[in-house]
């Protein structure tokens, strides 16, 4: 029987980023998953806080060189990998010179949210996918954490719908405490606007906040998981309100059996 495959797409993960519940699940959930017989991928932002001698990064010279046009301009995807060899896994960063090349994550150094995090955020989610395609391997689910990785279940859903690498996947989405304060600019919906994806599906992040992308994450996946012990409220309510397959909060000693579990219930 074929391996079972699992994309994780994660805006975190340590050693690269500093320790937290997300970084450490995007680092751990992984290699566990790897372990029990499952092949897997797992996609992360090359932040200019992550040096690529200390951490080991090389580019995939194969991979990169393709360009992704966001807001009419054309910006170069830039595939750099590095290997955890405790854990016998790579993990793939994409990264381009005018959005990752700064010293910060989402905040400059005074604490200001960056204006372009969505051009970041749109342009992380397709390159992360069209790495994929270039990679010709076919996901059984994708797994996504954190809002930047908010996009890939509409992306998944609508853009890639029928594509064969795609078209049977499987998306989970889990919600985690990383709220931000900002609404992005009103070109974010032209800008996500792709084929595939027509006015109506953004009319939904018209206002483009993390409640409303969140709620577009959470629409268009086929499963949630409760990332952190507290999440926003009206968040849980909504996914009860579109009735998605639901896995609660699972403590840093359980999580692991309880995920593979509810991937393996997904799959049936």
């Amino acid at each position: 029987m074929e391996k079972k495959k699992i994309l994780f797409i994660s805006q975190a993960i340590t050693p690269y980023l500093p320790s937290t519940e997300m970084s450490n699940i995007s680092r751990y959930l992984p290699q566990a998953i790897q372990e029990k017989g499952k092949e897997v991928r797992v996609f992360t932002p090359r932040f200019g806080v992550i040096n690529d001698r200390r951490n080991q990064l090389h580019e995939v010279i194969r991979l990169s060189g393709m360009n992704l046009i966001i807001d009419g301009n054309d910006h170069s995807l830039i595939i750099k990998v590095a290997s955890i060899q405790s854990a016998r896994m790579q993990v793939y960063f994409i990264d381009n010179e005018e959005y990752f090349k700064r010293r910060f994550v989402f905040e400059d150094g005074d604490g200001n949210f960056f204006a372009d995090n969505d051009e970041r955020m749109i342009f992380f989610c397709r390159g992360a996918i069209e790495t994929v395609k270039k990679l010709r391997w076919t996901p059984d689910i994708i797994h996504c954490h954190g809002w930047m990785s908010s996009l890939v279940p509409l992306l998944i859903k609508k853009s890639y719908k029928h594509d064969p690498l795609f078209s049977e996947a499987k998306v989970i989405y889990s919600i985690y405490k990383d709220k931000f304060d900002y609404t992005f600019d009103e070109t974010f919906g032209k800008n996500l606007i792709t084929e595939g994806i027509r006015p109506r599906e953004v009319k939904a992040i018209s206002t483009p906040n993390f409640m409303n992308l969140s709620k577009s994450a959470i629409k268009n996946s086929d499963a949630i998981i409760q990332g952190n012990e507290e999440i926003n409220e009206e968040l849980a309510e909504y996914v009860k309100e579109k009735k998605k397959m639901f896995l609660g909060y699972q403590n840093p000693e359980e999580y692991i059996k309880s995920y593979s579990d509810f991937y393996d219930k997904i799959l049936s």
